[in-house]
């Protein structure tokens, strides 16, 4: 693997780890400050966004943290945080259960989803409830 790529992966998961215990304990300037350095530095990378959208939860701002939460996923569709706190925070039951990285989300059955199509012969993806 490319050693810069190496690199940069290494660095977002510090920047997650670092984050999620700066959030913790309530230290939200310093958070907005690594994670606007690292949007700079890394503009085609969710996990900024994603960790951008998680501190603006927490701060409140619902509306800005959804559009963060949207800009990670389109970057990286992917990338299961992302999906995590769009599934959670925009749903009417709410479980307040931030995805800082990918050890936060719950693994999932690859089966629960299944493709309708519309009149248009438009598909769309519906996830089903596990029973």
């Amino acid at each position: 693997m490319n050693p810069k790529i190496t690199a940069d992966r290494n660095k977002l998961e510090e920047l997650c780890d670092t984050v999620r215990q700066l959030a913790l304990q309530g230290d939200f300037m310093e958070c907005e400050k690594l994670i606007t350095d690292a949007m700079s530095r890394h503009p085609h990378a969710p996990q900024p966004h994603n960790l951008m959208g998680v501190l603006l939860e927490m701060r409140n701002d619902h509306t800005t943290a959804m559009n963060h939460f949207r800009a990670a996923w389109s970057l990286d569709p992917t990338y299961c945080p992302a999906r995590h706190n769009l599934d959670n925070f925009a749903s009417f039951y709410v479980r307040n259960k931030y995805a800082f990285d990918e050890s936060d989300c719950p693994v999932e059955e690859k089966n629960n989803y299944r493709v309708e199509y519309d009149s248009h012969g438009i598909g769309h993806v519906i996830k089903e409830d596990c029973k």
